[in-house]
């Protein structure tokens, strides 16, 4: 009896797991300063909201999704809001390619992702630079893009794997 408890509570863990591991990046802003990378970054969060808001996962609460934007904002020092918005717009996004997509395929996926990561970090430096006044660099945004494409396959991967446990 004891042992079906301690399953059925690792099973719920276990499936709440991504909005713990979304809540644990934006509370750890890492960055790769140390290493004496100068130009790598890539958005983490982007790539988990995308995935698991693109695989209509149950656990995926959008409300937490949400927080979890504002409590980034509040960590890297941004204005209220504004990662929340980029958050919500992935999370609309890719409810929408979810909606008309008839077979899901990885590289449109991809792309898609691309597309709105893109269109998301324009409007972020966008709003910064016009209506908050923020010395950004562009360079620094086309990079943190470039790299946030090119992690998502990678990290498409392991979270596949997560899906393929989570069911067996």
């Amino acid at each position: 009896m004891a042992s079906l408890s301690s399953k059925n509570s690792f099973s719920k863990f276990y499936s709440w797991l991504p909005i713990f591991i979304l809540f644990i990046s934006v509370l750890n802003e890492f960055d790769f300063n140390y290493l004496g990378l100068d130009y790598f970054s890539f958005n983490f969060p982007f790539i988990l909201i995308f995935f698991f808001s693109l695989k209509e996962f149950k656990h995926f609460d959008y409300l937490l999704v949400f927080i979890a934007g504002l409590i980034n904002d509040t960590v890297v020092g941004l204005p209220l809001g504004i990662s929340s918005l980029s958050y919500c717009l992935i999370c609309a996004a890719t409810s929408y390619l979810r909606n008309i997509t008839i077979r899901p395929h990885l590289i449109k996926d991809w792309f898609y992702f691309l597309l709105i990561i893109s269109l998301i970090n324009s409007l972020n430096y966008s709003v910064l630079n016009l209506f908050f006044s923020y010395n950004l660099n562009l360079i620094n945004y086309l990079i943190n893009n470039f790299f946030t494409f090119l992690f998502y396959l990678f990290f498409v991967n392991i979270f596949n794997l997560y899906l393929k446990g989570l069911n067996d």
